[in-house]
């Protein structure tokens, strides 16, 4: 079915999220690009897809070390720059994937999940992905993505909870042996692992690029370089914000025939398990 209710205060919150992450990259000449969902709304719908209730950008490697070093100070107080190993201490898991949250919003029940991470993921937030550098083999390529797999299989043993439902038995195996094996980690450890697999290639004269800090399920997606580095300015709802030269190519890669709509039961906000609240937009 459709959406339910109205969704013109959240894209205003997610909007100015975009909006600020833009005028710091542009005040201190950064480049990113907007990315996933809200890339397919610039191209489709010049805006954010009507039933999107989140925003994504992605930068690579080099240009998200300059943004993380200015946009703490840059951010307004409605907004928070969040770290993965801000929640506990650093002692607890959700993801690999720094975020800019809207203080000023509610999006889940107050439940024990949302105690756990210390209320800082029950806001509308905009996910910030990094592109890094894959090794030129194609066999070491795709060694180093199962090692990506490895390591967030350990993470997940800091998690709140693991929920294995989704899984085939043999990945339930898989899951539940290296989150086991995680719980013996420290989790600061885990982080080391992460950041050290991921900068590994840098130096790498292969073209490809892949999104080492999302899910292992997004770990098949790979970019050409020229895809990329380079950016342009597109209309985004009553404003101008940067997409990758190569978005079609990349929106292809990502979503097949991506100027096709979804079905009409599929169009509905996938971040949220209540009605979102927002105030002082």
């Amino acid at each position: 079915m459709a959406v339910s209710y109205d969704m013109t205060r959240v894209h205003q919150a997610n909007l100015s999220i975009l909006k600020e992450i833009d005028r710091i990259c542009r005040k201190y000449k950064i480049r990113y690009g907007l990315d996933a969902g809200t890339l397919l709304g610039a191209v489709r719908h010049k805006g954010f897809i009507p039933w999107d209730d989140d925003a994504d950008v992605v930068f690579t490697r080099k240009q998200y070390e300059a943004f993380k070093k200015v946009a703490k100070r840059e951010l307004p107080d409605s907004m928070e720059f969040l770290e993965p190993d801000c929640y506990r201490k650093g002692r607890a898991f959700f993801d690999f994937t720094p975020r800019i949250i809207y203080k000023n919003s509610k999006c889940h029940e107050d439940n024990a999940h949302m105690q756990f991470y210390e209320g800082k993921l029950n806001h509308l937030w905009v996910d910030l992905f990094i592109l890094d550098k894959l090794p030129a083999g194609k066999g070491s390529a795709e060694f180093t993505k199962f090692l990506h797999k490895a390591i967030y299989g350990l993470a997940m043993g800091h998690r709140d909870c693991l929920d294995f439902g989704k899984y085939s038995l043999v990945h339930k195996i898989f899951v539940g042996g290296l989150a086991g094996a995680g719980r013996l980690i420290p989790m600061k450890a885990i982080f080391a692992m992460q950041r050290a697999l991921a900068l590994k290639d840098r130096h790498s004269r292969g073209t490809k690029w892949y999104y080492s800090n999302y899910q292992p399920d997004y770990l098949y997606v790979t970019l050409d370089k020229e895809w990329c580095e380079e950016v342009e300015d597109a209309e985004f709802e009553d404003t101008k914000l940067m997409i990758p030269k190569g978005w079609h190519q990349i929106l292809t890669e990502v979503y097949g025939d991506y100027r096709k709509l979804p079905p009409e039961e599929e169009r509905v906000p996938a971040h949220s398990s209540l009605e979102i609240e927002i105030w002082d937009v």
